[in-house]
């Protein structure tokens, strides 16, 4: 990953014919804060717009410099990445392109949907949110739906782009990643970021969903294809592949860290979320631990499913009858 400069409101050219503006919405769940990405010649197509702040629809208006917006494109309906979407097409008559609304089972943010598994987080000094501020949790955009209906392999084309749509959900079901294709890039949204691992909070978070699309963009890379990947948050990945196969090692190691918690647990006694979250973060700030455990939680159910879990009556969670397997 390369360094990060967010220059809120200021246009960045990222890479060729590739500009960033950074919306001024740092916090413990968006790092620096929400990275909007301007892509094209003539026409342009704007990815992710953010949140509904004035000034960050001003900052991406004059970043277009005259040109038209052909598409605007969603990865998914988080708070730090839709609500502008709105002003942006009645500001320049735009479509929106997504693979849906709000999903019906993500919440309205009372689960820390968005946001990052805490272990993995930079420590609150290397950012510019200071560690008393920022919004504690980021809610679910039900306000949008989508123009235009996008689906996994399809392409979008404009003047200047084209854009490959991979429906990769995990984090959260209607979340899609844009490779452009011109330019070998990838603007991956929440579900690979630039500073952090994701929360996959459940019941729309699916853990398996993530790391079997996390595994799907390392095919690709591999292929020569993506070679850069563009997050929403955080800097540029210049070397994606072995990076998200650290994520999904990351991922199987917390699967690990659960079994062996599980196994260590007195006979019957069984283990809470709240118990694992204890150990499994215990050199992470308390405040953190909430989030984490929606992760913790996708975990089990992910492991339930294969039989290496289970849950008991009382909401504890024990070795089920496939004892240690992780069946990934």
């Amino acid at each position: 990953m390369t360094e990060f400069d967010p220059r809120y409101g200021e246009p960045v050219a990222v890479s060729d014919g590739v500009v960033r503006v950074v919306a001024d919405n740092p916090s413990k769940y968006t790092a620096w804060g929400t990275g909007t990405y301007v892509v094209g010649e003539a026409q342009v197509a704007v990815i992710d717009p953010g949140p509904d702040l004035p000034a960050h629809v001003d900052a991406l208006l004059a970043a277009l410099d005259g040109r038209a917006v052909s598409h605007i494109l969603i990865t998914h309906t988080h708070s730090d990445h839709s609500p502008a979407a709105a002003a942006l097409a009645a500001a320049t008559g735009a479509p929106t392109y997504g693979f849906g609304p709000h999903p019906i089972d993500a919440g309205t943010g009372d689960d820390a949907a968005d946001g990052p598994d805490a272990a993995d987080r930079p420590d609150a000094a290397d950012r510019p949110d200071a560690a008393d501020g920022g919004e504690e949790t980021e809610s679910g955009d039900r306000d949008f739906v989508p123009d235009v209906v996008v689906r996994d392999g399809d392409v979008l084309v404009g003047d200047g782009f084209r854009f490959e749509c991979l429906h990769t959900p995990g984090h959260i079901s209607n979340h899609v990643c844009f490779a452009e294709v011109e330019r070998n890039l990838l603007f991956p949204g929440d579900h690979v970021m630039g500073w952090s691992t994701t929360v996959v909070s459940p019941p729309d978070g699916d853990m398996d969903a993530y790391i079997a699309n996390l595994r799907r963009l390392v095919d690709r890379h591999a292929t020569g294809r993506d070679a850069t990947y563009l997050p929403t948050h955080g800097s540029a990945i210049v070397d994606p592949g072995p990076f998200v196969e650290s994520l999904i090692e990351h991922r199987l190691e917390r699967d690990r860290q659960i079994l062996d918690l599980l196994a260590a647990a007195p006979a019957g006694d069984g283990v809470s979320v709240e118990g694992l979250v204890a150990v499994m973060y215990a050199d992470v700030r308390p405040e953190l631990h909430r989030p984490a455990g929606r992760s913790v939680l996708a975990h089990l159910i992910g492991l339930s499913g294969r039989g290496s879990v289970e849950r008991r009556p009382d909401g504890r969670w024990q070795l089920g009858e496939d004892r240690g397997s992780l069946g990934r």
